[in-house]
Parts: structure tokens; sequence; C-alpha cells
């Protein structure tokens, strides 16, 4: 991290990759975006958009992706995943296609498209622990859904019904919806401030 500006890799292999390096941007991140091993060199955080989460898994062994994103997470690189990218980052996916894999790191059991096809996709509000101030508004796009939750994850965010829409670990933050479109930018900042400064910044000397 240059100075006080962290330096935040977006996959760039399918998804809103342009909207979230907007967001990052705006609360004064450099973004890298990300499409092969070379490009994880000197990133503090990584963000893994939506997409098709199948088409991602590919992508990521054509591209040599796969094995070096496994060991940054395991080594503790913070990620943030939204959609797809939340699947990305499950141990165990339900409704998973034949041969699909994950990167890990996330013990969680996440279900595919649970809420159905494109076309019912939906706005919803949702409060999500850590974020102060009014809940957010968020879109759901072919959206997953976490139905397991092992020890050592927090849900930070659940639908009405109770469906959890949201967990973290210490260095993990993966959602169910897509916080990039919305024009609310506070789960990249606290993306950027729980997970990637106070893992880069020295403590403060006293």
């Amino acid at each position: 991290m240059a100075g006080n500006t962290p330096t935040i890799g977006v996959l760039a292999l399918q998804g809103d990759v342009a909207e979230h390096e907007a967001v990052l941007r705006e609360l004064g991140a450099t973004t890298i975006q990300v499409r092969n091993a070379s490009d994880l060199d000197g990133l503090d955080g990584l963000v893994l958009p939506g997409g098709e989460s199948s088409v991602m898994d590919k992508l990521l062994r054509i591209c040599g992706l796969r094995d070096p994103l496994r060991e940054g997470i395991r080594a503790g690189l913070p990620v943030l995943g939204t959609c797809a990218g939340l699947i990305l980052l499950a141990e165990n996916i339900e409704g998973a296609i034949s041969g699909q894999e994950t990167l890990g790191g996330l013990d969680v059991t996440v279900a595919r498209n649970a809420f159905g096809s494109q076309v019912v996709s939906h706005e919803a509000t949702i409060a999500v622990e850590g974020i102060e101030g009014p809940p957010l508004d968020v879109l759901f796009i072919r959206a997953p859904v976490v139905t397991r939750v092992g020890p050592g994850v927090r849900v930070i965010a659940t639908l009405e019904d109770g469906s959890v829409v949201g967990v973290a670990t210490e260095t993990l933050l993966g959602v169910a919806f897509h916080p990039e479109v919305s024009g609310d930018n506070r789960l990249h900042k606290m993306f950027l401030h729980d997970m990637v400064r106070s893992r880069v910044s020295p403590p403060a000397r006293r």
C-alpha cells in the first residue's frame, strides 16, 4: 500500500468489473484488473465480482489463476466476493454443474440461483452488521443463498425470512447481492477499512 492508498485487484474475467472499480476509486483506492497470476503481485485486497460462477471457475483454470488465488486466500489476502464471487469463496455449492469447483476460504455452503433466473431479479433493503446508518438498498440477480454456516464465519446480513445473504471472517466478506450498482458505497468502505487497511497498516505507536 503506497501511503494510505490501498491497491485493490478486481477479477476481470467476467461480471461487473467497471462498477466495482468506480466505487473503489471513489473511496480512494487504486484498482488493477486481474486477468493473470502476475496481476496479483502487490495487491492489498481483491474483489470477486458477480457473473456466472461456473464460467468464472473455468476461466480461472484457463488463465492459471485458480491455484494462486487459493494460495492468496489461505495466506490472508482480504477478499470481497459479491453474488458469483460469494459462490467462488464458498467451500461447498448446492446445484453446482458437473466438475464445478470453488476457490474456498469461507466455511459455508451456498445454493446457486436460489431466487431463480434473472427474470426474477429484485431489489431489497438489507441491514448489514458493521455498517452504520440506514439499511442498504441492493440488487439481487440470480443470487445465491447461504444454506450452511461453519464455525468461525459470521452472519452479517439476512432477509426477512431468515435467508442468509451475507457472511464474513476477518479477511473474507461474501454477499449474495450486488452493492456496486446501488450508488451506496458503504459495503466497499467497510471492506477497505475493516479488512484491507487494518491488515496492512502498522499498529499506532503509544
